[in-house]
Parts: C-alpha cells; structure tokens; sequence
C-alpha cells in the first residue's frame, strides 16, 4: 500500500502534467483561445464597472446629502417625504400637526441650553440687479444659528447676526451662482446691494461652492433672517425646524432627537403611547433610504451583468467541444498507453478553468483601468470595491468549470479502439 506522501506526489504529479498539457493547449491555439476569453474578460470587465458606478452612486448620494442637509443635524416637519406611498402621505398629512415658527421658538426656549434650533422656509424666487437676473433662485429663510447647525462654510464675509436677525434688517448670504450671475467681474460683492421682490438686500457673505445634488444646483440660493422671509412671504403653510446638539453639549445626535421629540409631544399634547404627531428625519435614516435604494439597482442590474459571463461560459464549453472532437486521435493514443479516464477528464477541465480565470483576472484590470479613466473623464466618483472583484472572480471560476465539465466527461469516456479510428 502506497504510502501518503507517494500518494501526494502521484496527486501532484498528474495536476502537474495536466496543467503543463492544458497550458501548451491554450499556447498552440492563440487566436482560439483569445476569442473564447472575450466574452469572459468583457463580462468580468462589466461586472466590475457596474459595482464601480453603484459604489460611486452611493458615494455621491452621501456627499449630496452632506452639503443639502448636514452631517449631524435633524429635520423636524409636519410630514418628510422618503419610503412613503401617496395613501401614507395624504394620512400623515391629515394627522400630523403643523410646524409653526412660535414650535421653533418653544424648542429654543425648552431645549435650547444643548440643542440649536432653526426654522426653515424655502421660496423661489428671481434675483435683480442693475439688469442681471438670477431667474429660480431658492431663497432660504433661516436663524443665524443655521451656520451651526449645517456647517455653512462662508468664503468671503461673514453669516448674518442674531442682532441682523431680531431687527429684520435686509441683509443675504448668497451662493457663487448668484455672485456669478449678479456680480461678473467684482471681486468682492460684500456690502453691495440686489433685490429680492423690490426689496434691496445687502450681501453680507458668500457662501462656498457647493456644486449639486441631485441634479439641482446648490449654489443657487440666499440666506436671508427668518423675520425678513415673513415680510416677503408670510408664515404661509407648516415650515421646517432644522436641529443639531451644541457642541459643548455632550448630546449625541440619538438623545437630542429624544429631547426634541419629547418636547413636541409635550406641546403637542401627544396621548401616552400614540405615535409623533410630526415627523423626523435624521442622516442614519437618508442613508438606510439610500442604502435600500442602492441594493435594489444591485439586485436588478448586477445579474443582468454576470448573464454576459454565462454567454461567455457557453462559448468556452463550445470552443472545448471543438478542442475535444479535434483532438480525438490523441486522446485514444493517450488512453491506450494508460492514461486513466480522470487525467483525460482532468487536462480537459483544467483547460476550461484556465482560460475563465484567465479572461477573470484580464478583466479585472480591464474593469479597474476603465474605472480610472471614467473618473478622470468626467470628473465623478468611481471606485473599485472587492466584493465586485470577488463577485465576477467567483462567477468566472464557475463558470469555467461549469462550462468545461460535460466537455471533459465527454473526452474522458471515449474508447480508445474508437477514438485511435478517428481522422
């Protein structure tokens, strides 16, 4: 009985040999051999491309949801869209109370030791002056605490004060838009003046470039004080109250929602054990939304994706028939001269393995070169992730085998009588 490391060595031997045959194959066969790993390089390279744009889509979600909302900040309103249908709308509308700023000032009177607070009232509107107009311009009724709260980042000039705020006095930070479109050619537009229905407003600060989100521009707007937006406007219907935990507080975002909840239930006057009368919104909850929306696009495009890689197993197994009705007569002279039916059914399927890892792994880099050039084309974020590059690995070595099974089987029961007839 042979012992098991002559055991190992004859197990070694033969993959050995097989590999060394499959590879000369794969060698004497050029042309062959690279069309058939086409279909897999380009299924694996479109794998890899799709997980890279999905993974870029999220990344870019998150950064447009930073500069709209904030990191650490919180949305409380009468009713905040998201994963609701129009029968959950319409019923939170009928149920939930109306924010009015006199709850924003309650909240600052309740809370406002450890929590910032800020109502929130959007209105578009065109922007003049001496001419120019900066047509659909979101006009932003806020406290000056809103700089906190979002982390508004003012390049030139300062953020209104809460003196500027009490005494209405007509005062904007605006976005690089504005500037651009009502200020070509001036360095600085602080202290100069433009009209927001007929009213001058002197620009007090410029805020940074923020690009967009979600297709709408973000440096297209003005701050202005929330008393001067009820002068132009109204208090009109529920508005928005925007919230962060101050920062020598020790709240964490979780425990400020609490407080806040409870005070508005309190004002409320919410039954024990009835559900908020209002809604909030929170970043963990933008995300989870994006995440859910993410998984959904994966879990449709990404099998659409890995059926090129089954085309591409198909043409591998077809191309493998081919190799093994062409290489008949030398399969029976092996066979007669003692090569078993599992060398036989070994070289044939190594072979198979070989070229679907092979097309896996130049697809790989074709996918991750693609990636950097489309980032560096258009200036978006595209990034390779592993569980992609595992993804289509896995898939392609499957495949590969899959595919160069039933030829190998094939290969491996010929009889050797029949197989040495063939021309």
């Amino acid at each position: 009985m042979p012992s098991p490391s002559a055991e190992w060595v004859r197990v070694w031997y033969d993959f050995h040999t097989a590999f060394s045959l499959a590879v000369d194959s794969i060698r004497a066969h050029k042309l062959r051999s690279f069309l058939t790993l086409l279909g897999v390089i380009i299924g694996v390279a479109s794998v890899i491309l799709v997980g890279a744009a999905i993974s870029g889509l999220g990344v870019y979600a998150e950064q447009s949801t930073a500069k709209a909302f904030g990191s650490d900040s919180f949305l409380i309103a009468q009713v905040v869209g998201g994963r609701i249908t129009r029968k959950e709308f319409f019923q939170k509308l009928r149920y939930n109370r109306q924010i009015r700023a006199q709850d924003a000032r309650y909240l600052q009177s309740v809370n406002g030791g450890a929590i910032l607070y800020t109502p929130y009232q959007q209105h578009q509107a065109d922007v003049k002056r001496e001419g120019a107009i900066c047509e659909d311009a979101s006009i932003l009724g806020v406290s000056a605490d809103m700089v906190q709260i979002r982390d508004i980042v003012v390049v030139d000039g300062r953020f209104f004060t809460e003196q500027e705020e009490r005494s209405r006095t007509p005062v904007a930070v605006i976005g690089q838009d504005i500037k651009d479109i009502l200020f070509p050619g001036v360095g600085s537009p602080v202290g100069l003046k433009f009209k927001i229905e007929g009213i001058d407003f002197t620009v007090v600060g410029v805020e940074e470039k923020l690009g967009s989100a979600f297709g709408r521009s973000l440096d297209r707007s003005a701050y202005i004080p929330y008393p001067m937006y009820e002068r132009l406007w109204g208090t009109g219907a529920s508005i928005a109250v925007f919230a962060r935990a101050r920062a020598d507080s020790g709240l964490s975002l979780d425990r400020a929602v609490d407080q806040t909840r409870g005070a508005l239930r309190v004002r409320f006057h919410t039954r024990l054990g009835a559900p908020d009368n209002f809604d909030t919104l929170t970043p963990d909850a933008i995300r989870g939304f994006i995440d859910s929306v993410l998984s959904m696009i994966a879990a449709v495009v990404v099998p659409v994706t890995c059926i090129s890689l089954v085309v591409g197993g198909i043409v591998i197994m077809n191309i493998m028939l081919v190799s093994v009705t062409e290489r008949t007569r030398e399969i029976g002279v092996r066979k007669s001269l003692g090569a078993r039916r599992s060398d036989v059914l070994m070289q044939v399927l190594i072979e198979a393995v070989i070229m679907a890892c092979l097309g896996g792994a130049i697809g790989v880099g074709l996918g991750a070169a693609l990636t950097q050039l489309l980032s560096r084309i258009f200036d978006i974020s595209l990034t390779v992730t592993v569980p992609y590059v595992l993804l289509a690995l896995v898939v392609s070595s499957v495949v590969g085998i899959a595919s160069g099974w039933y030829p190998a089987a094939r290969a491996a029961r010929l009889d050797p009588v029949v197989a040495l007839r063939a021309e």
